[in-house]
């Protein structure tokens, strides 16, 4: 029987991932179904399902979404490619890539252009990693990194760079860099780091629960690259860890012996189903806070997505003579509004957070 519940802060949802959400929720709110989005809007089978049922078709080619339809891209950047038949065929296009993504896509473009030999390290066949490798495909080499460099030989040595998906565990990306830099001691690489803030204080945070913890319950889908990292991070550590979609994937048998249970989630899973495991487990006891960083990190939704929410919310303005025209709307209130809150309109049925 588990007395006590260790739950990761942070944990779940990072700037990136509000952000996509809550352009998707604006996307279904404004026009009718169906709303297209290439690729999954975030690697998360709850969010995906939620929002097939709001009229969301996810499609993986741009050549399957009628003529004029509205089209999102989704968080995890696109490729130069799919962004200008998107442009061509969508009557709305709207990009929600992470800006971390994009900064990646900038590097690689800026140090292609320079006449660099580029090591991309990522997963083969991760979104991510398509739409960064696509950018200059003739430059990259994709270096998984649990198979390390190998024998990879730049056409110059002197002018090798390195750039990395955003999502892998810290420890999974400082083995290839190290190799790198010693193979190559004018090796380029960002100044700021490519790994995402919010992958790496979910991978401390998983750090500390391993350590406390007789169990770490990783709440996130399997194509989740940033979630399999959490349970490979308390494995390193020395934790007994299983990812796991939901309450309905946890074995009975796991909590065996486990008193004290830790429970995180990776970037883009939605606190609902956090709290829903955590009733599953049902700890005696309660559950405890573990805070290891605090996060304040904003993204506004896309461009593209306030230009057209605003015209509309000024032609609604004029049309109806509006007391107010002009006055703060919706769209500012966006930093207050979160991605939870949105997937509960999107009838994502919401839990409560456990005192």
């Amino acid at each position: 029987m588990t007395r006590k519940v260790l739950l990761a802060e942070p944990r779940g949802f990072c700037a990136g991932v509000e952000m996509a959400i809550k352009a998707l929720t604006w996307m279904v709110q404004t026009f009718e179904a169906p709303v297209y989005c290439y690729h999954e809007i975030v690697h998360n089978q709850a969010v995906v399902r939620a929002f097939e049922k709001a009229g969301v078709v996810f499609v993986d080619e741009i050549d399957q979404v009628p003529l004029d339809a509205p089209i999102m891209l989704s968080a995890h950047g696109s490729a130069p490619e799919v962004v200008a038949k998107a442009s061509n065929r969508a009557a709305v296009l709207v990009d929600a890539v992470c800006p971390l993504v994009t900064k990646v896509h900038h590097e690689v473009r800026r140090m292609a252009d320079q006449g660099f030999d580029i090591i991309y390290v990522g997963h083969e066949g991760h979104d991510e990693a398509i739409g960064t490798i696509a950018e200059a495909p003739a430059a990259i080499t994709l270096v998984n990194p649990e198979h390390g460099l190998g024998d990879y030989a730049p056409h110059n040595s002197e002018q090798v760079a390195l750039v990395s998906q955003t999502t892998l565990g810290l420890f999974e990306f400082q083995g290839v860099l190290e190799d790198a830099a010693e193979r190559f001691p004018s090796l380029w690489t960002a100044r700021k780091s490519d790994l995402c803030y919010a992958t790496t204080n979910r991978q401390e945070a998983v750090r500390v629960l391993a350590e406390r913890a007789d169990l770490v319950l990783v709440v996130g889908s399997d194509n989740s690259s940033n979630t399999q990292a959490l349970v490979r991070v308390a494995a390193v550590n020395g934790g007994r860890a299983y990812r796991v979609d939901g309450p309905d994937a946890i074995d009975p048998g796991w909590l065996t012996n486990a008193e004290v249970v830790g429970v995180t989630a990776g970037a883009s899973a939605p606190d609902q189903l956090v709290f829903a495991v955590i009733d599953a487990v049902a700890p005696t006891e309660g559950v405890e806070r573990v805070q290891v960083t605090t996060e304040g990190e904003y993204f506004p939704l896309p461009r593209d997505l306030r230009k057209l929410l605003a015209a509309l919310q000024a032609a609604v303005e004029g049309g109806y003579s509006a007391r107010n025209p002009g006055q703060p709307g919706e769209l500012e209130n966006d930093r207050e509004w979160t991605a939870n809150e949105a997937l509960e309109l999107l009838a994502l049925s919401p839990q409560q957070p456990p005192e």
